[in-house]
């Protein structure tokens, strides 16, 4: 019991260690373009952001989401001048490959996603 008590500890140490370096995407995902019509994009990415991202992130992107209360850590403000200051293909790779409490999305079709940052993007005006 012991042994299981200190795996699970020393899991939960290195989660919040990773959680707390910057998150970067790699070089090669920077210059990735979004290929999905902005028009198309913010139609398809609200109803994928409604089903999927909501619960965390809150209805307006804030991290303010009822699902997102217990995680650590919290969700990030969507509409936060560092996230939004990130390429589209910096932060498509984040979506689909998620890290820590943010879940990978790479089951959904990469066209959801790139529509998913479409409507992340509307949320930078939103108050």
């Amino acid at each position: 019991m012991r042994r299981w008590t200190a795996a699970v500890a020393m899991v939960l140490f290195a989660a919040s260690v990773a959680a707390a370096e910057e998150w970067r995407a790699p070089a090669e995902a920077k210059a990735t373009k979004n290929p999905v019509a902005r028009a198309t994009g913010l139609k398809d990415g609200k109803a994928a952001y409604d089903a999927n991202c909501a619960v965390c992130h809150g209805s307006r992107g804030k991290g303010d989401g009822p699902g997102g209360a217990a995680l650590n850590p919290k969700p990030k403000d969507l509409a936060d001048k560092v996230i939004q200051g990130q390429s589209d293909g910096e932060i498509f790779w984040k979506i689909s490959e998620g890290r820590g409490v943010m879940p990978p999305w790479k089951h959904l079709p990469e066209s959801v996603r790139w529509s998913l940052l479409h409507y992340m993007r509307s949320l930078a005006g939103k108050k």
